[in-house]
């Protein structure tokens, strides 16, 4: 069931007409989504639109949380790197395996094992006996898995590697590895190369449920006996005060004063990017930090089951995540598989930002914007916040801040 809706929500304004225009009627996409989608599900991929185009219109920066196996399954080339090359996207939380499965199609025999579709509910045990890895409908030679643990393997081994860091540095580290090897065997840009080209730190909560952390435990054990030196540690406070550091500087230093987040999915990658509000207001005390002023979600969870993965933004907002004042009419929840859903928006949003730089083009920008006020925020820098590039400012800032309130802290 969906969680009932307040009258004041903008997008479904209580006794306003429904939009039925004919789909013979619009020329783009965008206005498919606003105009031909009037009732049911499609009435929520609709709202869903319309906060989207919002919050990219104002220029708010938005975090991604995605679940599943996105690079597995080739997503991340068809819709989601070139969502995050736009700039409008500042940081993402995600899972070991997204990064793990993001380095095969590069690997030097990625030729002799291509990814094909297989069967959902074929013969798993003939797959089996002939070494083919299943994902859903994915299916890749098990020789994949092991090339990309030699792969990871040496690069875990190198030198930048030999320290304790964060997982947002050791997946940056790893972003260019992966850019490397891309470029040697002319693969296409992966999702963590892209992160490391644009500086878009990558979170992942549950660190130590995927292969790359796998991978790091062998070389662990290993040197625990004296078989090879290895120095990596993951310091697990320091990724978390790093997502508190962004969200401060979301809050504060923006130009738009606010943070967004589109959350594709559920379980830990949307748990961690809702975890910095309660971090630096219920544990760390600092009262003028908000929640997230947009709260976009696309789960297949049902709300009833209790989950996380399910729960819409009004019951975060009981949590202090998003903000109280503004949720009913900035954020929606919308009970999808986002793969059948992304590509469209993704498409959509895309599509109406390059019809705005050819509007920009025509009649300057002053005359665009009196037109198009959005436009302000689509067609903001690519290079987007490059929040990986001021980590140490934005640690900086978040460690002074607790040093002065530590009296209140202690125990």
């Amino acid at each position: 069931m969906a969680p009932t809706r307040n009258d004041s929500h903008p997008s479904c304004p209580a006794g306003a007409p429904l939009r039925h225009r004919s789909v013979l009627e619009v020329r783009h996409l965008d206005h498919l989504l606003e105009n031909c989608l009037p009732s049911f599900g499609g009435a929520y991929l609709r709202r869903i639109w319309v906060l989207l185009d919002q919050a990219i219109g104002r220029g708010v920066p938005m975090t991604l949380a995605v679940a599943g196996p996105v690079t597995a399954s080739g997503q991340h080339l068809a819709w989601l790197n070139p969502l995050l090359e736009t700039g409008w996207f500042c940081l993402v939380s995600t899972t070991d395996a997204v990064c793990y499965h993001d380095g095969h199609r590069s690997l030097d025999r990625a030729e002799e094992h291509p990814f094909h579709e297989v069967p959902i509910f074929g013969d798993d045990g003939a797959l089996r006996d002939e070494r083919t890895i299943r994902i859903t409908d994915i299916g890749f030679d098990e020789d994949v898995l092991l090339d990309q643990d030699e792969f990871l393997t040496r690069c875990l081994l190198r030198p930048e590697f030999q320290k304790s860091m964060a997982g947002t540095e050791m997946r940056w580290l790893l972003g260019r590895c992966y850019a490397e090897q891309e470029a040697k065997v002319g693969a296409p840009e992966g999702l963590l190369a892209l992160c490391h080209r644009k500086s878009i730190p990558v979170f992942v909560g549950a660190p130590a449920d995927g292969s790359v952390f796998l991978n790091s435990v062998k070389l662990w054990a290993l040197a625990r006996a004296n078989k090879l030196d290895y120095q990596f540690q993951l310091d697990l406070h320091h990724e978390v005060l790093e997502s508190c550091a962004y969200h401060l500087w979301g809050q504060f230093e923006s130009e738009a004063g606010a943070l967004g987040t589109l959350v594709l999915g559920g379980g830990v990658p949307k748990n961690f990017n809702l975890q910095p509000e309660p971090a630096l207001s219920q544990i760390l005390g600092f009262e003028e930090v908000g929640g997230y002023l947009y709260d976009i979600q696309i789960t297949s969870a049902p709300v009833t089951d209790g989950s996380l993965s399910s729960c819409p933004p009004a019951e975060a907002v009981t949590w202090g995540k998003v903000d109280k004042d503004e949720f009913t009419r900035t954020t929606e929840s919308m009970q999808a598989d986002y793969s059948m859903v992304m590509p469209i928006l993704t498409k959509a949003l895309l599509e109406k930002r390059a019809r705005l730089e050819r509007l920009d083009a025509e009649l300057g920008r002053d005359t665009l914007l009196e037109r198009h006020p959005e436009a302000a925020g689509y067609l903001r820098d690519p290079a987007g916040a490059r929040l990986f590039d001021h980590r140490d400012r934005l640690l900086a800032t978040l460690q002074s801040k607790i040093e002065q309130s530590a009296d209140s802290l202690m125990p």
